[in-house]
């Protein structure tokens, strides 16, 4: 049992394809009626579960009329663009189970679905690739360790409050991927391992967004889609992040305080090595420290344009194309410096290290594409909605307290069915609302319990972002988990006794 080692994150991804396939033969197949906004005739298109469609007025009236209690802006204005479920609309279908053939056929769609972020992973890399030849990362390194070399978790500290405000201001998590680069290397240069490093951006970011405050993409959209105002609750869940933040770092400094005690003790002991080697971390005797104004200016581009990026999807609502049109603009800039000047670069060099860079990301990119077939396979086979009736059948006329301790737990299941939180909230809340208020509960608490319950399951569901960031940092997932499970256990059982506390004096 002890040489037994848990398989890669492709290995699992094609396990759980099959497994979704066989369940499409399994579970009965039902879909809920949708409401999607056609901005183009100012008109909603009501699609039946059969998969026929209508269009009818896209006034408040009609919303009334479907049970949907939402204002009509939250559509005029594209907040909500997604197909919303409409209440108890559920029908059973005839079964569609998906076949042998379809497992190749859901992994080549669902890699061209998550084409966006793929595209802005593989610039990132190429950007990575080309500064990595400079030697900018090392020469910078090297200066910031002589810096911070007593201060060393204080750096941890304010890169893990950083990525929870950005998670918790405008979810920052497939994002946080941009980030490994540049910090890895320096979390090393410290002697911290991988567990550290995927602790302060990965955790941080994914706690912070856990706890979101005022995230577009998760409590603003869950809000709307349950028919309230966003600043409802807010304040509970600005305490939430607090206590979120404050568990997270003392369980990081708990964790740095045994591996410095012994190094042995790190959960990825055993993989240190090949983990040094691919973020090429190299000793302080082999470093070139000759940190000029050339390399400098280049590391500023590099943290430009993360700025960049934080401020567009924050302001200006950038997604991946966007974002990673503005990288592409960065790695330009900068091949055409390197291209002048003492110690140039020649036009192939400063390609081939583009491609090499982007190159190395093409396994991370593929992983997010293989969990987007997963979610396409229990689609397509009709049985997510019905896993959502059933599970919102079960909660139905609970006493208040059992009712939202049960939704953290059924957010929790479909959090796996459904690993987007802006996809999630617009399919679950116009269902789970109702049912909210016919057991005293106040929507923002609903909206709440959709956080902590889908994101608890987010920490280990393989069809998030979890096996992404362990490609991307060669982490086997039985190193992940035994990392991980204490921070869900503490997420499910806090958000347990805080939301239930909120029924109480509500």
């Amino acid at each position: 049992m002890k040489n037994l080692k848990m398989p890669g994150a492709f290995s699992i991804l094609f396990f759980l394809t099959i497994i979704s396939v066989i369940l499409t033969h399994f579970i009965p197949a039902g879909q809920y009626a949708k409401l999607l906004y056609d901005k183009n005739v100012n008109k909603f298109e009501y699609i039946y579960p059969n998969g026929e469609k209508k269009y009818i007025s896209a006034t408040q009236d009609e919303l009334n009329k479907l049970n949907i209690k939402i204002d009509i802006k939250q559509f005029s204005s594209g907040v909500i663009n997604k197909p919303i479920s409409i209440p108890n609309t559920y029908e059973r279908l005839s079964k569609n189970p998906a076949g042998i053939f379809d497992i190749p056929k859901a992994m080549v769609n669902g890699t061209i679905e998550a084409v966006d972020i793929m595209v802005f992973i593989l610039v990132l890399g190429g950007l990575i690739g080309i500064i990595k030849e400079s030697g900018a990362f090392e020469a910078g390194l090297s200066a910031l360790s002589k810096k911070i070399k007593q201060k060393q978790f204080l750096f941890v500290f304010f890169v893990s409050l950083l990525m929870s405000l950005g998670g918790t201001l405008c979810g920052i998590e497939e994002e946080a991927v941009a980030f490994y680069p540049i910090l890895v290397p320096v979390f090393l240069s410290f002697g911290y391992d991988s567990i550290v490093c995927v602790g302060a951006i990965f955790l941080a970011s994914s706690i912070g967004t856990t706890f979101s405050t005022i995230n577009p993409f998760s409590s603003v959209i869950a809000s709307n889609a349950a028919g309230i105002n966003f600043i409802s609750g807010i304040g509970y869940r600005t305490f939430g992040l607090i206590v979120g933040f404050i568990f997270v770092i003392s369980y990081l400094y708990w964790y740095i305080k045994k591996i410095k005690s012994n190094p042995k003790l790190s959960y990825s002991y055993e993989d240190r090595d090949v983990f040094n080697a691919l973020f090429n971390v190299k000793s302080e005797d082999n470093i070139n420290k000759n940190f000029s104004f050339k390399k400098k200016i280049i590391l500023i581009l590099f943290v430009l344009a993360f700025i960049l990026m934080i401020c567009g999807v924050m302001f200006f609502g950038w997604w991946f194309p966007k974002m990673a049109s503005s990288f592409l603009a960065i790695a330009l800039i900068i091949m055409l410096l390197l291209s002048f000047g003492k110690e140039k670069l020649d036009e192939k060099h400063l390609v081939d290290s583009f491609i090499e860079g982007a190159s190395s990301l093409v396994g991370v990119s593929l992983i997010i594409g293989l969990a987007r077939g997963i979610n396409m396979i229990l689609n397509q086979g009709y049985i997510s909605d019905t896993i959502l009736h059933f599970l919102s059948s079960l909660v139905s006329g609970m006493n208040g307290i059992l009712f939202v301790i049960m939704m953290i737990f059924v957010f929790f299941i479909l959090g796996f069915l459904v690993p987007s939180s802006s996809g999630l909230a617009v399919l679950s809340m116009p269902i789970f609302a109702p049912l909210a208020d016919s057991v005293g509960i106040p929507r923002y608490i609903l909206v709440e319990a959709y956080q902590y319950g889908q994101y608890a399951m987010l920490f280990l569901a393989p069809t998030g972002l979890v096996m992404a960031t362990l490609q991307m940092l060669d982490m086997r997932y039985s190193h992940w988990f035994r990392f991980i499970y204490p921070v869900v256990l503490f997420l499910l059982i806090f958000s347990s006794i805080f939301l239930s506390l909120q029924v109480m004096f509500a």
